[in-house]
């Protein structure tokens, strides 16, 4: 499975994004997916995950209320809707799958795409 996630930009504080990462060579219909950030220096930290149906969603308390996630398994693509961003949301951006269910652990995901940057200025 190859992933390729998309939607990173400059964004000033308050504003928003919409991260998309689409999945080929393989149908999402039994993956988890979630979406893990990295700033510089720190350690890569789950941000929120969504079950294979959608019907679930999980977040990180830093980012409760501000984003969404979403996904079109016909499309084999899941979202990251992110609003009232804020300049500690900067980071890099990768989503990631794992058949079933999802974790926050990073370790615990088998596929990952290659990044993208997300800045917000303040």
């Amino acid at each position: 499975v190859q992933l390729q996630a998309s939607g990173g930009g400059v964004v000033q504080a308050g504003g928003s994004l919409r991260l998309s990462c689409a999945a080929s060579g393989r149908t999402l219909n039994n993956y988890a997916a979630a979406w893990f950030r990295q700033a510089p220096g720190k350690e890569r930290e789950f941000v929120g995950g969504i079950s294979t149906s959608g019907d679930k969603t999980d977040f990180a308390d830093s980012v409760k209320g501000r984003f969404t996630m979403s996904r079109d398994n016909p499309k084999n693509t899941i979202n990251l809707q992110m609003n009232s961003l804020k300049p500690e949301d900067t980071a890099v951006y990768y989503c990631a799958i794992r058949l079933f269910y999802n974790l926050r652990s990073a370790s615990s995901y088998n596929y990952w795409g290659q990044g993208t940057q997300v800045t917000v200025s303040s």
